[in-house]
């Protein structure tokens, strides 16, 4: 998050040492951390640099909704006609939470309903092969939404469009499931680029 929020710029070097200081904890959970990052590619190991900040970059961003449109528009066309009531009723029960946090104002909690009710459709989609690849995309998914989350008015918007998702689903309509998560994901890209122009 800390990366994300900006709070270690890109080209910066992490120290081990100075980063457990900060957060508290001991070295080899900062370790850990680190490793995963870099698997990631928020950060890359530099021979006598060590440990250095990549970032997020415009064209990261970019790159990830194209493709983020692409997979979870199929996703959604597979799930609307796959989707079952137990599955419809979590959703709108997330959708009723959403409504709740977004009227308080509170974008941590909506952030985590967020993840869980895009989570109920790769699960709807029933694909063990479009799994796989939401799986191992899934972490670029969530650096980019983390970013979008935070940024002004998004959430009013948001939650409309998550409705017009739902709505989609429960009408079991393929069409209209793709063309809502589309029309999410490209208005979350357009939010985005606004955040790294005010940056």
């Amino acid at each position: 998050n800390n990366i994300l929020n900006g709070v270690y710029k890109p080209g910066e070097s992490l120290i081990e040492m100075k980063v457990a200081k900060e957060l508290g904890v001991s070295r080899t959970p900062v370790r850990e951390a680190i490793r995963q990052l870099e698997l990631e590619g928020l950060v890359s190991s530099i021979p006598n640099k060590g440990v250095v900040v990549e970032g997020v970059t415009p064209q990261d961003v970019e790159d990830i909704y194209t493709i983020r449109k692409t997979i979870e528009g199929l996703c959604a066309r597979w799930a609307a006609e796959k989707i079952n009531d137990e599955q419809l009723k979590e959703m709108k029960d997330i959708l009723d939470w959403m409504e709740f946090y977004t009227t308080k104002g509170q974008t941590d909690k909506i952030s985590a309903l967020d993840t869980r009710f895009h989570d109920i459709i790769f699960q709807a989609c029933d694909s063990r092969p479009l799994k796989s690849v939401l799986t191992n995309f899934h972490h670029f998914i969530q650096r980019a939404r983390l970013v979008s989350i935070k940024s002004t008015g998004r959430a009013i918007s948001s939650l409309e469009e998550h409705r017009n998702i739902y709505e989609a689903m429960e009408a079991h309509d393929p069409d209209a499931a793709e063309k809502a998560v589309i029309r999410h994901v490209e208005s979350a890209r357009v939010n985005i680029h606004k955040y790294f122009e005010n940056k």
